[in-house]
């Protein structure tokens, strides 16, 4: 269902509601979301953090304080108890990528600048970073060879970079054996202790993929993973959330039908959705049968089959897109 509009009541309230925005993050904290960054092409990027209710469906800015990191886009967000913490992105002044870290404590809302110890990720934007325990985790996004500045000289590092939240210090690892293809505005998410990524864009190999990959911290090694069903088709910019022991992923932005998996600029928005399930049931493995085997459905419930019909159904793709952001 879409929500109502805000009801704003005035130029003041209106200050509460993020204007339209890509590159931005939004992470949950209990039943609080909080959004922060991002930028659109009017009104460039943004510094402010916004908050949204999901009880009573309300926007408000909280009272912050504090070293307040500059305005960017393509930065990471993720939740680590009461703290949120923000790595990388584009910044707007300093027209160049970032690798600070920055933390909120969302008891006090005082923004603090992380005083790092150890070897830190590159510059970067449009990465992922996923906390599994208390570390976080990095991985891909669009850096430049020669330093923080954007040239023609891109590249997309594969190599996990890991900050310890204990120690504030990025640590020095091993390099697993097997690695995905470095990539940016891909998904990622953490389920049992291990790393997941999904999907993203190479602009050196002009490819979009679809590929999911298992990371485990333990072992430090990657795993490809191959789901049963029909996944999604090569994408980027898609929103995967973990409810349960499902993810759920929505929308993303490919290449147009005729372009192949490349093409930085002739693209595509998706509305389509699917749900990855960790911990199938019976019922869903049995679907799944009937699908790969091409059984008959005759004798089926009506609303079996409705949802067989489902899970082979492609949504529509929406409409074309002019962008090369994200």
């Amino acid at each position: 269902m879409k929500l109502p509009p805000v009801r704003t009541g005035g130029r003041e309230h209106a200050r509460d509601v993020p204007y339209m925005r890509y590159g931005h993050t939004a992470v949950l904290l209990e039943d609080t979301i909080y959004i922060w960054g991002g930028r659109n092409d009017t009104e460039g990027a943004c510094n402010v953090l916004y908050a949204f209710h999901v009880n009573n469906h309300r926007w408000f800015t909280p009272k912050i304080s504090g070293t307040v990191p500059g305005a960017r886009d393509g930065h990471s967000a993720c939740i680590l108890g009461k703290a949120m913490y923000i790595f990388g992105g584009y910044e707007q002044l300093a027209d160049c990528f970032s690798n600070d870290i920055h933390k909120l404590d969302t008891t006090t809302m005082v923004w603090s600048l992380v005083n790092a110890r150890g070897t830190p990720a590159r510059w970067r934007d449009f990465h992922s970073a996923t906390i599994v325990g208390t570390k976080m985790f990095v991985f891909g996004g669009r850096a430049d060879r020669f330093g923080p500045f954007h040239s023609s000289n891109e590249i997309y590092c594969n190599k996990i970079k890991v900050f310890d939240t204990e120690t504030n210090s990025w640590l020095n690892t091993a390099t697993a054996q097997l690695l995905p293809e470095g990539r940016r505005s891909h998904s990622a998410f953490s389920y049992n202790g291990e790393l997941y990524i999904f999907g993203g864009y190479n602009a050196r190999l002009d490819r979009h993929f679809n590929d999911l990959w298992k990371f485990n911290p333990e072992a430090f090694s990657w795993k490809k993973v191959e789901p049963l069903g029909k996944g999604p088709c090569p994408r980027r910019r898609q929103c995967c959330c973990l409810v349960g022991d499902r993810i759920i992923l929505f929308g993303g932005t490919s290449p147009c039908p005729d372009q192949g998996m490349g093409d930085e600029f002739n693209l595509m928005d998706h509305s389509d959705l699917y749900i990855l399930d960790f911990s199938p049931n019976l019922k869903t493995l049995c679907k799944l049968a009937v699908i790969n085997y091409s059984l008959d459905q005759q004798g089926l419930p009506h609303d079996i089959r409705w949802e067989l019909n489902a899970m082979t159904t492609n949504s529509n793709i929406s409409r074309p897109i002019f962008s090369s952001h994200g």
